[in-house]
């Protein structure tokens, strides 16, 4: 996927120290992130290809099932509108 993910124009990735977790903000609505959804996001900075975000995070967490799971989760976010 040649696709270089960024996060949509009205979407903030923030960290909720309270909680402990990262948070989405968008327009009248918190999307509360869950594990390393916060850590992947952060990687959707638009210089990156998913290819580029993928061998990334194989390099983190070895034997974790990442090339299967990132991609659908950015399609995911970007079909909802929070990724461009």
């Amino acid at each position: 996927m040649t696709w270089r993910p960024a996060l949509a124009r009205a979407v903030v990735l923030r960290h909720d120290r309270v909680r402990g977790t990262d948070l989405l903000l968008l327009p009248e609505r918190v999307v509360v992130l869950h594990g390393e959804a916060g850590g992947v996001l952060r990687l959707c900075d638009g210089s990156r290809e998913v290819d580029d975000i993928v061998a990334e995070l194989v390099a983190r967490f070895p034997g974790a099932p990442v090339a299967d799971e990132v991609p659908e989760f950015l399609r995911a976010l970007r079909k909802e509108g929070w990724l461009r």
